[in-house]
């Protein structure tokens, strides 16, 4: 699963994408996330970690994954 349950307020569960960071070691929220189609034609979703901005983060997402990344990003 690629979001984690941050709060639920109305019904509406908010997520937060997280991606595993090689620079920084371990797992971290991605700021800034943007989905990217790959060559294959997979989607990701592209972004930097919230903890380190220098630090680039990519997440290969599923094709049911697709859909809520992008209502949550807009």
């Amino acid at each position: 699963m690629i979001c984690d349950i941050n709060n639920i307020k109305f019904g509406v569960y908010k997520m937060k994408l997280t991606a595993y960071s090689v620079k920084l070691k371990k797992v971290v929220e991605i700021a800034e996330p943007k989905i990217v189609t790959m060559k294959n034609g997979r989607k990701a979703v592209q972004g930097v970690a919230k903890e380190d901005p220098s630090s680039k983060v990519f997440r290969i997402l599923s094709d049911k994954d697709v859909a809520e990344v992008e209502k949550q990003i807009g």
